[in-house]
């Protein structure tokens, strides 16, 4: 039997009533169950934010990386974008992938739009390799949806031996 304060520690009424301490294993036991049937009555009743039909959440672009011994190859899910709106920069190590989504305004007359959960405009996603990337040799392909690049690994630099005079 306990009483339940804001901080969320319970104290026991028999400690305050002058019975005798708790002990070591009736404590363990109140740490153990620690459940108000209120808490999970109200538990997110005041916390759900109401839907007033806003924008969709930005799509990630998601990738998946494979390294072979002379490159990179990427997938990206870019899904519903016209290759000429994917845009690719290679800074060293560095991969940005951009891509934009039009909106397609197609309403015809005698129609309304219900409802929109498409998602338009740009979304972009940077990672790191551990090797810098040979730019000039970088091929890209788009497939349903799908962008395929073939990033060459850069060739470590030779050390080079500095004769001195």
């Amino acid at each position: 039997m306990g009483l339940k304060f804001l901080a969320g520690h319970t104290f026991n009424l028999r400690g305050l009533l002058g019975r005798r301490p708790p002990t070591v294993k009736e404590n363990e036991m109140s740490n153990l169950i620690r459940r108000d049937p209120l808490d999970d009555l109200f538990r997110g009743f005041f916390v759900r934010p109401v839907d007033l039909g806003s924008q969709p959440d930005a799509p990630v672009v998601k990738i998946d990386v494979k390294e072979k011994e002379r490159n990179y190859l990427v997938h990206a899910e870019i899904p519903g974008v016209r290759k000429d709106d994917i845009h690719i920069a290679i800074d060293g190590a560095v991969v940005s992938i951009t891509a934009e989504r039009r909106e397609e305004k197609d309403v015809k007359e005698g129609e309304r739009v219900l409802r929109t959960e498409r998602y338009f405009g740009k979304v972009s996603r940077s990672f790191q390799l551990a090797q810098e990337v040979d730019e000039a040799q970088v091929t890209a392909k788009y497939t349903d949806g799908v962008l395929e690049l073939v990033l060459p690994k850069k060739a470590a630099a030779q050390a080079r031996r500095i004769a001195i005079q």
